[in-house]
């Protein structure tokens, strides 16, 4: 975007309107972001460096969620009429949220880091229509992600089939032991 070029008579015709429209898009995108999303992480950061900033937000990429700074005025009129509006409230002092599909990806990256950086304080947090407060996301974080549970369903359909026929044999063997069991007992008597 061009910036306005300042005049005599001071800023173009028509800038707020500009500057107006831009706003309104922003919050229409976050609001269907936020309308989609499954997990939302609200943190405040205070005295992050450059380098620290895109430390995190390269990690909750690569969780596949989403991280950004917000405008507190923004994001409040983004979250009206989403499953999040109840957080609201949080959105004060210099804010930022972790946007996520996966219900644990923005809690499991904004946890560890936070572990690791006093700097990052995390404030409370939504999932699926539920306001989590700092335990909450704390407690959420903790969860296998859903990467994690496809991986361990995968290993469990690929189990050898002889430990299947194991499983389903086991009860049989143990009936086929009580019987005989009865059987000897029957004849002793």
């Amino acid at each position: 975007m061009r910036p306005p070029v300042l005049g005599a008579d001071g800023p173009p015709e028509g800038s707020k309107d500009v500057d107006r429209a831009e706003k309104e898009e922003l919050v229409a995108a976050l609001h269907e972001r936020l309308g989609s999303a499954t997990a939302l992480v609200v943190t405040r950061q205070s005295g992050m460096t450059v380098a620290e900033s895109m430390e995190l937000r390269r990690n909750v990429r690569e969780a596949g969620a989403s991280y950004r700074v917000t405008k507190n005025r923004l994001v409040k009129l983004a979250l009206e009429g989403t499953q999040f509006q109840a957080l609201a409230p949080l959105f004060t002092g210099p804010t930022a949220i972790a946007v996520s599909d996966d219900p644990v990806a923005a809690a499991k990256v904004c946890v560890a880091f936070a572990k690791k950086n006093e700097k990052l304080t995390i404030v409370g947090g939504g999932l699926a229509g539920q306001v989590l407060d700092p335990e909450g996301v704390k407690a959420l974080a903790t969860l296998p992600s859903l990467d994690e549970l496809r991986g361990k369903l995968i290993g469990l359909i690929n189990a050898p089939a002889t430990k299947l026929a194991g499983v389903v044999q086991a009860p049989t063997g143990q009936l086929a032991r009580v019987f005989a069991a009865y059987g000897a007992k029957d004849e002793a008597a």
